[in-house]
């Protein structure tokens, strides 16, 4: 019993990368084609070089998202400028895509705190490490876009761990209830860190938990590029339009462990990960790409030259920014500093120059 047949996988590209809802096929240009394509590679290039840098020692625990790029790319594509965008740990493939700078964000997992600042005029909240508190966030932002009579919409990310959290219900409900211009995007790759979705849920499906918010709810092909788009322009436009939130659950796959602090072969068969690689988002737009002739082999030779200079570039950026002033740990708690904090820092540097 239950609600899990009133929302079915929607999907525009199979994973052969040919269409099955040929409804669509206007709406595609090159250019679209195209700008996806660039916007994968770059991401996932940036994934592995941050995997790469935290081996050697030079960030620290980094979350890999590979495998999620359809997912991330293809939602922040369909932003608009001044939209807000609440991201997770797990989501600076969509802070880029939407505008963040690589060295920022290498930065963050530096732990430097520039990483939380996002480009000036760019509405992109520092990533969410405590699971589903950026719901409440999300929909208070919302709220206020809505009070101030404007057209921005509101983007919220989160895993399917997330939903066993307080508040994912909290977030959900009161955006419902005010109708507020948000986008819950989930991203369901079936693993809650070691936690298989099976063991933490008895529903089918995330979407369907919409029903009980009174919102819209679909459950969509996480790696089809093209579906993920489309339907969040739908939803951002539904919320544009006063008609409150919408549920998406995005169905895809993180082949690497949770962070690089973690061994996913003592919780999940890797044999199954592997397998996932034939629904590739990336493999599959390529497919697609050579099967209705948008396919330039010089094109992308030259795309991924330039992204591999930026990403390298982007590695010497972030480690040139000048050493952290230890001072500021003290002066930007209080505007005007209490006596405690002046004591604590007279202690600290005291401490730092040996002459304690």
């Amino acid at each position: 019993m239950g609600y899990e047949n009133d929302f079915p996988m929607q999907q525009i590209v199979d994973k052969d990368g040919y269409f099955v809802r040929e409804d669509y096929k206007n709406k595609i240009t090159r250019d679209l084609v195209l700008t996806f394509y660039r916007h994968l590679i770059r991401v996932r290039a940036f994934d592995r070089k941050a995997k790469n840098l935290q081996r050697q020692g030079r960030i620290g625990t980094y979350a890999m998202f590979e495998g999620q790029e359809a997912a991330q790319v293809g939602s922040a594509m369909a932003l608009k400028e001044n939209d807000w965008m609440f991201p997770t740990y797990r989501d600076h493939a969509a802070s880029i895509t939407f505008g963040h700078s690589l060295p920022t964000i290498f930065a963050f997992w530096k732990g430097r705190v520039e990483g939380g600042v996002p480009p000036k005029g760019k509405q992109i909240v520092p990533p969410s490490v405590p699971i589903a508190t950026q719901l409440p966030l999300a929909a208070g932002a919302a709220m206020a876009e809505k009070y101030k009579g404007t057209s921005n919409a509101v983007i919220c990310y989160f895993g399917d761990g997330a939903t066993s959290e307080g508040d994912f219900h909290e977030g959900m409900n009161f955006a419902s209830v005010f109708k507020a211009p948000v986008v819950f995007f989930n991203q369901n790759n079936s693993y809650a860190i070691s936690v298989p979705i099976e063991k933490q849920m008895n529903s089918k499906t995330i979407a369907q938990k919409s029903v009980a918010y009174a919102m819209p709810g679909i459950r969509i092909d996480g790696n089809d590029i093209f579906i993920v788009y489309f339907e969040t322009l739908n939803a951002l436009e539904r919320a544009r339009n006063g008609h409150g939130p919408t549920l998406i659950e995005a169905v895809t796959w993180r082949y690497g462990a949770h962070t690089t602090a973690d061994d996913p072969t003592k919780y999940r068969n890797q044999e199954e990960s592997e397998k996932r690689r034939e629904f590739d988002p990336i493999t599959r737009l390529e497919k697609f790409m050579k099967n209705y002739g948008y396919w330039d082999e010089e094109w992308v030779e030259q795309e991924t030259k330039l992204i591999d200079e930026e990403i390298n570039q982007a590695v010497v950026d972030m480690e040139s920014m000048p050493n952290p002033n230890v001072s500021d740990l003290f002066d930007h708690i209080f505007a005007e500093p209490t006596w405690t904090i002046k004591e604590q820092k007279d202690a600290y540097l005291t401490h730092l120059r040996g002459e304690a």
